[in-house]
C-alpha cells in the first residue's frame, strides 16, 4: 500500500535559526526553510529530512540521523575543527576512544555527536 510513497524522516528542535546555522554552515548540508519555519535537509545522497520547531522539545535519546562517510577519523577531525563535540563512552560494550570513535565493537566504526537541540547524530564508516 505505501510501497510507492516517498517516505521521509523528521525530528524536532527548539530553535530553528540555530538548527539552520548548524546543519547548513557547520555540517555543510543544503537546508531549505519554508514559511512555517520548518527546515528540509537535502543530503547529497537523496531524500529529505524534515526538522520542525517544537516549543516543548525534548532531545531524542537515540540517534535520529546517521551520515555514512568514507573515513570517520577524518570526518571527526574536520567536524571538531568546526566546533562539533563528540560523545565519549565507556559503558559496558559501548566504548569509544578519546576522539569519540567506536571501533571494532561488533559494529561499524562510528562516532556520535549532538545538534544544538541535543539530538544525537552520527558519522559511520562505509566501505
Amino acid at each position: 500500500m505505501l510501497d510507492h510513497s516517498p517516505a521521509f524522516s523528521s525530528f524536532s528542535v527548539n530553535d530553528i535559526p540555530m538548527a539552520k546555522e548548524f546543519y547548513s554552515h557547520v555540517l555543510g548540508l543544503e537546508v531549505q526553510e519554508d514559511r512555517m519555519g520548518t527546515l528540509a535537509l537535502k543530503p547529497s545522497g537523496g531524500g529529505t529530512v524534515m526538522i520542525y520547531p517544537k516549543p516543548n522539545h525534548v532531545p531524542a535519546t537515540f540517534t535520529v540521523l546517521n551520515f555514512p562517510v568514507k573515513s570517520v577519523e577524518e570526518t571527526v577531525r574536520k567536524l571538531k575543527g568546526r566546533g562539533v563535540r563528540f560523545e565519549v563512552y565507556d559503558d559496558g560494550d559501548l566504548k569509544t576512544d578519546a576522539q569519540g570513535i567506536a571501533r571494532g565493537n561488533g559494529g561499524p566504526t562510528i562516532a556520535w555527536f549532538r545538534d544544538p537541540a541535543g539530538n544525537f547524530l552520527s558519522v559511520l564508516e562505509t566501505p
